[in-house]
């Protein structure tokens, strides 16, 4: 890893951050989806062979945070090219690598991720969704809650939990579930939050799905559920950050402008130290956020998942947290303005608090770096 991003690096930003511009705060999800698909901005961490650009998580991540800095963030690219795609190109057969990476790769097919329960939360080990042999296929039964975009998805990696033959204990496992599954019920959850990409509850009742269905096959190994996900959940904290961090650079963004621009008693708000050093150490906790997840993201693709669980957790809290006072202190700058739906800040103020709530909470990764990096025992 060097700390000088590659020239290769820096045009990748340039393009994404013009095509952002081109679209803008009020673009269409489906048309910018479509056309980030179709330049390959979609599939840049997925393999060649498959349709892919060849590249890591370090590039998409760059991907989500310019677009995001321009201010139309993609937040299905944290679930389909990230989790869902990642997890298949690295554990899937080939028989679904060639179904589905190709399509996740240009934006034509797309994939939603489930793992939260009403019972479960942060405990894993809670998850109730479970899958059972039937004929040479399988029966999934469970209910799943806060599934990003289930309606504009072709599919659903679900997390469940089959029986060891050996032990007869529940071991993660998971499986492809298409959108038009018998049995597999989708019902939207009321949110505050405004985004373009709803937010569901799942029922699965007795969905009847082929051995295909499931991810890497019956040959996978004993652990390999548990391999599947983290290596999903991986990828999942690193392209958190890189949402947080563009949202706080665009939130950002739109404050230095009007400091610049504002004028009272004949200055300029921005020359005060009382705006200027706020929006000032809000710049320098986005960049050491970056710096963070920009080291995750490269021990990632180096291979090193140990090591890049521990950075990704600590890049996904720092991204949060600066995103949170990045975008407040974008509101405070602007006073009453930004309040207002022409500056397009106040709509941040819930949002910037996803990426301290999801796909992990601040205290569970707390919790995480005290146990794993520091050794200090558990309370649970």
């Amino acid at each position: 890893m060097t700390l000088i991003e590659s020239q290769e690096h820096q045009d990748l930003r340039a393009a994404v951050a013009a095509l952002g511009r081109r679209h803008g705060q009020n673009y269409d999800r489906a048309t910018l989806w479509a056309e980030a698909g179709k330049l390959g901005y979609l599939g840049v961490n997925l393999p060649e062979q498959y349709g892919g650009g060849g590249g890591g998580i370090s590039e998409l991540s760059i991907v989500l945070e310019e677009s995001g800095a321009a201010g139309c963030p993609l937040l299905m690219m944290i679930v389909s090219p990230a989790i869902c795609a990642t997890v298949i190109a690295r554990f899937g057969t080939e028989e679904q690598k060639r179904t589905w990476l190709p399509g996740l790769a240009d934006g034509s097919l797309t994939m939603a991720f489930g793992i939260t329960e009403p019972d479960a939360g942060s405990n894993s080990h809670r998850i109730t969704t479970t899958a059972r042999k039937v004929g040479d296929g399988w029966s999934l039964t469970g209910r799943k809650v806060f599934v990003s975009g289930v309606d504009i998805a072709d599919a659903t990696l679900i997390v469940g939990r089959t029986e060891d033959a050996r032990s007869g204990k529940l071991k993660p496992c998971l499986f492809i579930v298409p959108r038009d599954a018998e049995g597999f019920h989708r019902s939207a959850i009321d949110m505050e939050l405004q985004a373009q990409e709803k937010q569901f509850e799942l029922v699965l009742d007795d969905v009847r799905l082929s051995a295909e269905a499931l991810v890497g096959g019956d040959c996978a190994g004993e652990d390999a559920g548990l391999l599947q996900l983290f290596a999903g959940l991986n990828p999942e904290r690193i392209m958190t950050a890189a949402f947080a961090i563009g949202m706080g650079r665009h939130a950002l963004a739109k404050a230095v402008a009007y400091a610049k621009e504002r004028q009272v008693f004949q200055t300029p708000i921005g020359a005060h130290q009382a705006i200027a050093h706020p929006l000032a150490q809000a710049h320098v906790e986005l960049e050491l956020a970056r710096l963070m997840m920009q080291k995750a993201a490269a021990l990632y693709d180096a291979g090193d998942d140990v090591a890049a669980g521990e950075a990704a957790n600590m890049a996904k809290y720092a991204a949060g947290e600066a995103c949170v006072k990045a975008v407040d202190q974008a509101v405070h700058t602007l006073g009453g303005n930004g309040l207002t739906r022409e500056y397009g800040l106040a709509k941040l103020i819930t949002a910037a608090r996803v990426a301290r709530i999801a796909p992990v909470s601040r205290e569970m990764i707390l919790n995480y770096v005290s146990h794993q990096s520091l050794g200090l025992p558990k309370s649970y």
